[in-house]
């Protein structure tokens, strides 16, 4: 494996924490963290950052990247690879993208013991560190097979300092640059909620203040006191999430005493969790509120897969059937041959299932775009509206944010480029309110 250069991870971290910096002096400034590992919403991060003349954070969880592989196949190394490749292809320069990982812990091994679990978790925080991943969410917030259903505080800290220090002690080995840290005891479920929500309290304060001293003294009994002023946030849940069919948004008033916490904490601001489908003016609120890492995934998946059908409904209008990718259909087909990563999480009626399917927030199909006969018919897609064109009045039909941007003259009519743009609409609001691009008070670049 070739470690990253100390001067290139160096840079990065530094962008992070002059980031927290500022925020901390007061200014109202945050980052916004692409977690998809899907290469066409990394080529459109890039391609935001670009435009905003600013970095770019991508987060791979340990549900996507493993040392196994995860559910995309690719270990650490390969998807930083993957995301530098893309950066290469889009001229973005590569110290300026900045690599995270997500929910690094026991998460993927739940259903094995403590023991077992946290020995895969070890060689998982490697893995990532000796990578050169510049950004790591150390969580232990979950029970193991053997554990009781909540952990405490205790327990959770101990397990993230275990995993701090292999962290460490992997850096140092790797000639790589040591990362800023996350941690947390109270953070949502990866990929949304897998069960229908109607309001959700935000984390009490003194909650919050214990897991910070339960991180602090566990750090000190494991001699890591210094690495300390590295743990950049703290995720607590503030009162945001979305499950298959609804949005909870944000409430400022209800986080008034929780905001509270950080007042005394010189380095720390807090990570927020499932904010895909915040309105834009709460996405702003979440920042000026010191929620200054605002994490953003499948509503990503989610904008890609509306351009995505727009334009096989487009290509529906133009070519006889035989000729067609006929997406929409193969990715139903293929979601039925291959249920596992939607069953039991889609209930009611076959066609509440198929809507859900689709449609729904959690956008379970995100999974199935690896599949080969889907990304086919996602090829055959593009591919087939590259040779015929696209009239400018179906765009308007199904794209119409887009057709502006043409008429505009700040976008081409190819496929590829529509589905960039669409996937960049649902970027615009973080870049706005993280206040990284240049254009605050109207549409981003």
């Amino acid at each position: 494996m070739t470690p990253v250069a100390a001067p290139q991870a160096s840079r990065r971290v530094n962008w992070l924490a002059d980031t927290v910096s500022r925020h901390k002096a007061g200014a109202p400034v945050g980052i916004y963290s692409v977690c998809s590992a899907h290469p066409t919403v990394v080529e459109a991060a890039m391609l935001q950052a670009a435009a905003d003349d600013g970095y770019v954070l991508i987060e791979a969880t340990s549900n996507q990247v493993d040392q196994f592989g995860g559910y995309t196949g690719l270990r650490p190394p390969e998807f930083r690879d993957l995301v530098h490749g893309i950066a290469d292809q889009t001229g973005f320069p590569r110290d300026r993208v900045v690599l995270g990982g997500d929910h690094l812990g026991p998460n993927r091994w739940q259903r094995e013991t403590a023991a077992t679990a946290m020995e895969k978790a070890d060689k998982l925080i490697a893995s990532y560190v000796e990578a050169g991943y510049a950004k790591i969410h150390l969580d232990c917030s979950m029970s193991c097979a053997d554990d009781p259903k909540v952990l405490d505080d205790e327990t959770v800290a101990q397990r993230t300092a275990r995993l701090l220090k292999i962290a460490e002690d992997t850096a140092q080995r790797a000639g790589v640059g040591a990362p800023m840290y996350v941690i947390g005891t109270e953070v949502p479920t990866p990929g949304g909620a897998h069960e229908t929500l109607d309001a959700l309290t935000p984390t009490p304060a003194d909650s919050a203040r214990r897991t910070i001293e339960a991180h602090r003294k566990a750090f000190a009994e494991h001699g890591l006191d210094h690495v300390w002023p590295r743990v950049m946030a703290l995720v607590v849940q503030p009162g945001v999430e979305f499950d298959h069919l609804h949005v909870i948004d944000y409430q400022r008033d209800a986080t008034a005493e929780l905001r509270r916490v950080l007042d005394d904490e010189d380095h720390l601001v807090f990570e927020a969790h499932s904010t895909d489908y915040q309105r834009p003016a709460q996405l702003r609120e979440l920042v000026e509120d010191h929620w200054a890492i605002l994490k953003v995934g499948p509503g990503l998946t989610f904008a890609m897969r509306e351009a995505l059908f727009a334009l096989a409904h487009i290509e529906n209008e133009l070519l006889p059937r035989p000729s067609r990718s006929n997406l929409i259909e193969v990715v139903e087909r293929t979601m039925l041959a291959k249920p596992e990563y939607w069953q039991g999480y889609y209930e009611g009626d076959p066609l509440t299932q198929r809507t859900a399917r689709r449609y729904s927030y959690s956008d379970r199909l995100r999974y199935y775009w690896a599949d080969d006969t889907v990304d086919a018919a996602r090829r055959n897609l593009l591919e087939n509206l590259d040779r015929t064109g696209i009239p400018m009045p179906l765009i308007s039909q199904f794209l119409p944010y887009q057709y502006d941007r043409i008429r505009a003259g700040a976008l081409e009519p190819d496929p590829q480029s529509l589905v960039i743009d669409r996937i960049r609409d649902a970027m615009r609001p973080y870049a706005r309110a993280c206040l990284t691009t240049a254009n605050t008070t109207g549409e981003a670049a």
